[in-house]
């Protein structure tokens, strides 16, 4: 199966076992029949499983993950490692979504391979970092639709630091990395500006290093800092110290990671649609294993969504959501939390005024253009909005039912669920992209708008 990747002109296909070009079977989107008394429990973190699951693979003792996200994007990451000679296994799970994993590091890394990162950016920008340390030849690349995503700041970071890269000219996937089993590590400059991920993917593997690593950012703005946060959190628990001398500045010295047994947080940017849902049918939606604290972009999700006039509190380690009075219109900095966009576009479009986004200009390199994406999706249904040089500007209107592309993008997918509880007749043309982060989302989702009360909804922007 394949994916066009979304332009204003160009209309997504899907490849059919025999070659020609069928439409994926739509998913016609609930409405909610009364307002939502509903409490939910999401798989684990994307961003989390995949760092650790990089971390135990070149640590220096096995790992356990407990409660790891099982989706495609952690199969991709899954799969690399293997093919890189680290043993991952499954075992018998200790919550609701699967086996736990047991990582057997591996040193150096073993050669031979060609590694299909899928649509995975954090696969792409994770792994090359870890090529040099193979003892011979392997190549990265990608699903077509994704050998778009920038790679060229790895690229040159990684050449920068000793490693041997054929990419033949393109600073793109696919390129193929000559290994020497160690990488030489010192001071590297880069402009993260596209993707927090490459400073993550650098950082990971740093301390692997021959001599370490000292990364300098040089660019405009360095958006998703609280990934970059994550990534030095999860460093600092496997024993790994990365200094921080000056904004946009990291310093790791060359050593060992730690062997860990780790249990993963529930992914609380996958909540953000289900403690939406709230805000548009009304009444109110639970989120089970809130953690106290998170380096998680969404947990600025409570902040976010009482700035857009909902009440969220934390109690016993569950976060609840109940509906204000209404959504209000906001003028947001997401520079920060950039994942949140598209649920935050989908309140936007049942506030009472207009909403402006900024700091989002890096979503246009995503699975797809995000910003376009969903600009045109919003007037399909008989919305309104417009992209801004940094982000989006959200008028809202009475909408229609029509059709929500997902353009193979799992959180247009589910931005078309959350539209579809205030209009009726939207239907999402590939709910299964959904699959990329959360298998379960459509039973998750039929779950809990079953448990209603008879209350009628709060919104309803239908024209």
């Amino acid at each position: 199966m394949t994916h066009a990747r979304y332009s204003p002109d160009r209309t997504e296909t899907h490849a059919s076992a025999a070659g020609g070009a069928v439409a994926p079977e739509t998913w016609a989107a609930p409405v909610a029949a009364g307002q939502l008394r509903a409490t939910v429990t999401v798989p684990g973190s994307k961003s989390l499983t995949n760092r650790e699951l990089v971390l135990a693979a070149i640590a220096d003792a096995p790992s356990r993950l407990t409660a790891p996200l099982h989706s495609d994007d952690s199969a991709r990451m899954v799969g690399a490692l293997r093919a890189l000679g680290v043993g991952i296994r499954a075992t018998e799970g200790r919550g609701p979504f699967g086996d736990d994993l047991i990582v057997t590091p591996r040193w150096p890394l073993q050669d031979g391979a060609t590694i299909d990162c899928g649509q995975a950016g954090t696969v792409m920008r994770f792994v090359a970092p870890l090529l040099g340390f193979a003892r011979g030849e392997v190549t990265l690349t990608a699903h077509e639709s994704a050998l778009h995503r920038p790679m060229g700041t790895m690229i040159k970071a990684l050449r920068d630091i000793g490693v041997d890269i054929d990419d033949g000219g393109h600073w793109a996937l696919p390129f193929a990395v000559r290994g020497h089993g160690h990488v030489r590590g010192g001071e590297v400059v880069i402009d993260a500006s596209a993707s927090s991920q490459f400073v993550s993917g650098l950082l990971l593997a740093a301390s692997r290093f021959d001599v370490g690593l000292h990364l300098i950012h040089q660019g405009d703005r360095l958006p998703s800092i609280p990934h970059i946060d994550m990534t030095v959190e999860t460093l600092a628990h496997r024993g790994v110290h990365v200094e921080r001398p000056a904004p946009g500045e990291w310093v790791v010295p060359a050593g060992s990671i730690r062997g860990k047994d780790v249990s993963i947080e529930p992914d609380l940017s996958n909540a953000a649609p289900f403690l939406a849902a709230a805000m548009i049918a009304g009444g109110s939606v639970s989120v089970t294993g809130w953690p106290l604290h998170s380096t998680q972009p969404g947990a600025l999700l409570p902040e976010i969504l009482g700035l857009m006039g909902a009440r969220a509190a934390r109690r016993s380690g569950t976060l609840t959501v109940t509906a204000g009075e209404g959504i209000a219109g906001v003028d947001l900095d997401l520079s920060a939390v950039g994942e949140l966009t598209p649920t935050i576009v989908a309140l936007a479009a049942f506030a009472d005024g207009p909403s402006n986004l900024h700091g989002i200009g890096h979503l246009r390199g995503h699975e797809t253009d995000r910003l376009a994406a969903l600009v045109a999706n919003l007037q399909a249904v008989g919305g309104e909005a417009h992209e801004t040089d940094d982000g989006l500007r959200i008028i809202p209107r009475p909408m229609h039912g029509g059709l929500w592309r997902a353009f193979h993008d799992h959180r247009m997918a589910t931005t078309g669920a959350l539209i579809g509880l205030g209009v009726s007749g939207v239907e999402v043309d590939d709910i299964g992209t959904t699959a990329k982060t959360m298998p379960e989302f459509p039973e998750l989702w039929a779950d809990m708008l079953e448990a209603t009360t008879d209350t009628a909804p709060l919104r309803d922007m239908a024209s």
